[in-house]
């Protein structure tokens, strides 16, 4: 596994971005729970964020690809609006774990 962070540094209805060795990733918090995803919108391959950490739209209840405007439901990263509507981010497998969060290691 690998540590992301403290817990404490992702609180509820936020994201944080993340680069492990070269693999740029992103978590948000949503009802207590942690969901990662790729940083990358599968229009184009392009980030998401708009600046550091700004993954969700106004209200802080989709992730928004600040490229083409495509909304992304938090709980799974499906697209709802946009040019890729109907597919998904890649998801990642996370834990929040003695106060860390950690990415797990894919088998």
């Amino acid at each position: 596994m690998i540590r992301l962070c403290a817990a404490d540094e992702l609180l509820e209805g936020h994201s944080k971005g993340f680069d492990v060795a070269g693999q740029r990733l992103f978590a948000v918090r949503k009802d207590g729970a942690i969901h990662l995803y790729e940083n990358s919108c599968p229009h184009r391959g392009v980030p998401l964020e708009w600046l550091p950490d700004q993954f969700l739209d106004s209200s802080a209840s989709l992730i928004q690809c600040a490229t083409h405007g495509a909304l992304f439901l938090i709980e799974s990263g499906e697209c709802v609006a946009g040019p890729c509507e109907g597919q998904r981010l890649k998801s990642l497998p996370g834990t929040e774990l003695d106060g860390s969060i950690w990415l797990q290691s894919e088998p």
